[in-house]
């Protein structure tokens, strides 16, 4: 049986081709990044993982916005180098099956528009899903998937609701998305195992020419109630199911330095498994984690209320914010979103045992987004936290590869894809 051929654009790290690899049922012709380390990342992980030969090549770091170039390859760019192109790539496979990812969820967050003072009207990424469109429009996959924030659906940068203007450029370019989105293609994925609250719009865009009935609504309800949803996990995944088998890592009398690794807070515990590390935290904040904490486990909750935060913040710092930095993850909960501003600080995202009184590992991070242990994060730190917040969980992304290749088997006609293989 021959594999599902699959393009990744706004690939990262590659959490969601992670997923479609693990099926064992898809083939990766090539994926699409405009940073660095998560390129980097992603094609050590394909080649040592899934023995991708190409996956130095075809794992492209390029800025998606100079579209011609990418299909048609460029040379010795100042930034970044070279490349044959997706075109090279597509026909050396004989087409495309499906073409997955999302455009930088920043400028559809709502907690982007609240920070930034023009609301991100004028982010130039609101629009980057007109390239992922026009790679769509330019291989013409059975389908695509297209993963981002809730904020999306309230988003309206130039006064029209940004699902209007994705849903009217899908359905030029001959494909149909679920006309429900918020009640169908809104998802948590803590429904999937995935041990975190982390709400997603998944768009399922089918190209109609393709597909057995003339009712595509029809198709995409039972994709969405029926074939997803059975992926659903029997139980929820909490923190303490996720992590609380990982080595501890204590607070020091004293901060110690280890040549080559830095200066550290606490101690480096050995492990089997990689970025099982603490960051370094000094005495004010190792105190306040701790107190924190301790007031959870002694089911107090003293300091839980966001205005008791925002003064041990403001008290400690001589700050004067109204947004609390402080959370304590519950052991007993799936963790709340993961993000990438954990490259940043991880006071939103504290060890619940009191005892560690620290913000959680690279390697912990990456377990409550659903990553396998053996997935190397080849960056430094503070871009694998990065890289780990901006990614789809591999547990999930595994769910929906799995019910996007049911889809295909159930409702493409196969006559029509049969005559559209001979002509390409």
């Amino acid at each position: 049986m021959s594999k599902i051929r699959v393009i990744d654009l706004f690939s990262g790290c590659g959490g969601l081709v992670e997923g479609f690899m693990q099926t064992g049922l898809y083939e990766p012709t090539a994926s699409v990044e405009w940073e660095k380390a998560p390129v980097t990342t992603l094609s050590h992980r394909l080649k040592t993982k899934w023995n991708i030969e190409h996956a130095d090549e075809s794992s492209i770091w390029f800025d998606i916005q100079r579209i011609d170039e990418l299909f048609n390859g460029f040379k010795d760019d100042p930034k970044y180098g070279s490349s044959k192109g997706l075109d090279y790539f597509v026909n050396e496979t004989n087409g495309i099956d499906v073409i997955i990812g999302g455009p930088p969820c920043q400028a559809y967050s709502v907690a982007g528009r609240i920070q930034d003072k023009n609301r991100m009207r004028e982010d130039y990424r609101n629009y980057l899903f007109e390239y992922y469109l026009k790679v769509v429009d330019r291989y013409k996959p059975k389908l695509f998937v297209f993963e981002n924030v809730p904020g999306m659906l309230s988003a309206m940068p130039d006064g029209t609701p940004i699902t209007d203007l994705i849903r009217r450029d899908i359905e030029a370019k001959g494909y149909e998305i679920i006309d429900d989105i918020k009640g169908h293609a809104l998802i948590n994925m803590s429904e999937f195992s995935v041990p975190q609250n982390r709400r997603r719009v998944i768009l399922i865009g089918v190209r109609k020419d393709l597909f057995s009935s003339s009712k595509i609504q029809d198709i995409l309800l039972d994709f969405y109630d029926n074939i997803l949803s059975k992926y659903k996990g029997d139980k929820t995944i909490s923190v303490e199911d996720a992590i609380g088998d990982l080595e501890k890592c204590f607070p020091l009398e004293d901060p110690i330095t280890i040549k080559g690794m830095g200066k550290f807070s606490h101690s480096v515990p050995e492990s089997n498994v990689s970025s099982h590390v603490p960051r370094f935290h000094n005495q004010r904040d190792i105190n306040i984690f701790q107190m924190l904490a301790a007031d959870i486990e002694k089911g107090t909750f003293e300091f839980t209320d966001s205005n008791k935060l925002n003064e041990i913040y403001n008290k400690a710092t001589g700050g004067n914010t109204a947004v609390h930095k402080y959370h304590v993850l519950r052991k007993e909960l799936p963790s709340t979103t993961i993000l990438a501003h954990l490259y940043k600080d991880g006071l939103r995202f504290i060890h619940y045992d009191s005892e560690q009184a620290r913000s959680i590992t690279v390697r912990e991070a990456a377990r409550l987004q659903g990553f396998p242990d053996d997935f190397e994060f080849v960056a430094p730190r503070g871009s694998q936290y990065k890289m780990i917040g901006n990614a789809v969980p591999p547990i999930f992304s595994q769910q929906l590869a799995q019910a996007v290749s049911e889809l295909l088997d159930k409702y493409i006609v196969k006559d029509k894809e049969n005559e559209r293989l001979a002509i390409s």
